[in-house]
């Protein structure tokens, strides 16, 4: 019974997916009827030369970049979750993706000449801010709720110095602005080839994450009785986690909530099983930011919106939402 639930929510997720990318194709300042989209996929010629350039070097790249950065931001919530023991961790809010941000912020307005190698820095700075969570949490070990107390800080800590970078170079700041607000707009083929490799190998290592996030579902005791060393553990989730959030912010810009709602989201559907849990935030996280990225195109077209401005639209409420569950 549970393997057709499973099945059945698999199905409904694929077409959910492909919706997505279907729509996301179609909608924009140039429509396209999805009755051509679906055709072009065997005969590009039903689309005119205006309609095949939008689609092939405008929407496609975008889409790609969308289907990954989500994917990786919704696997990194999911095992940050599994690292605090707790449904409001996220990488927006524990503060990885502002350290990432923090540290592309300091490259793209005070070191332009590091710019070729913003994903390893982002990267770095994400777990520089990883680190900083431990060290100020840690009191005869690490525990889920000094860990999540921490986070909250430095993410204050760390969105504070990056204002504050912002206002010393606020003559170079407009040319940043876009990706302060987190956006997918004007990406190329050439962002994917530089984003996707990485954020590839990120979501290939947190497959090997599931087995130890299953374990510290059931608690320190437990985990620790089976022989498991939880803070070796917790420390190696979190740095696939900051990977895959540092990658995330260097391409496409801070976008908060994707790491909480749709693991909570994909929680709700196939329980808290790793093994297909994460598996599904991958899908659902695509297909989320899919959806989001296309509503933030024609919600106040022709000005086309920031995708983390709708994010924070929506996450900010959700993530109320949870906070009063967990008190009820």
């Amino acid at each position: 019974m549970k393997s057709k639930r499973l099945s059945i929510v698999f199905i409904g997720s694929t077409i959910v997916f492909i919706l997505a990318i279907v729509l996301a194709i179609a909608l924009g300042s140039v429509r396209v009827e999805i009755s051509k989209v679906v055709q072009s996929l065997f005969d590009p010629s039903v689309l005119t030369d205006t309609q095949y350039e939008i689609v092939k070097n405008i929407r496609l790249p975008r889409i790609v970049l969308a289907i990954f950065v989500g994917a990786s931001l919704a696997t990194s919530g999911a095992l940050l979750q599994a690292v605090m023991q707790n449904p409001l961790a996220d990488p927006g809010i524990i503060g990885v993706s502002a350290g990432a941000s923090l540290a592309i912020m300091l490259i793209l307005l005070v070191f332009p000449i590091y710019a070729p190698i913003l994903p390893f820095i982002a990267f770095i700075g994400g777990i520089l801010a990883t680190i900083f969570i431990y060290l100020l949490s840690w009191k005869d070990g690490i525990n889920a709720l000094s860990l999540l107390l921490a986070g909250i800080a430095v993410n204050a800590m760390l969105g504070g110095a990056t204002s504050l970078i912002s206002v010393l170079n606020s003559e170079k700041v407009q040319s940043v602005i876009l990706w302060i607000n987190g956006t997918l707009a004007g990406r190329t083929w050439s962002d994917i080839k530089i984003v996707v490799p990485y954020t590839t190998i990120g979501l290939i290592l947190s497959l090997f994450c599931i087995r130890s996030a299953n374990v510290l579902l059931l608690g320190d005791d437990k985990a620790s009785n089976l022989g498991v060393d939880i803070h070796r553990t917790r420390i190696a989730l979190s740095m696939t986690a900051a990977f895959l959030a540092g990658i995330s912010t260097a391409a496409v810009g801070v976008i908060g909530f994707i790491g909480l709602v749709v693991p909570h989201i994909s929680r709700m559907l196939v329980g808290s099983d790793y093994k297909v849990l994460l598996p599904f935030c991958i899908i659902n996280g695509a297909s989320f930011l899919l959806f989001t990225d296309t509503i933030a195109r024609i919600i106040a077209a022709p000005i086309e919106l920031p995708v983390g401005t709708i994010m924070a639209i929506i996450g900010g409420p959700f993530f109320l939402y949870l906070l009063r569950k967990r008190k009820a």
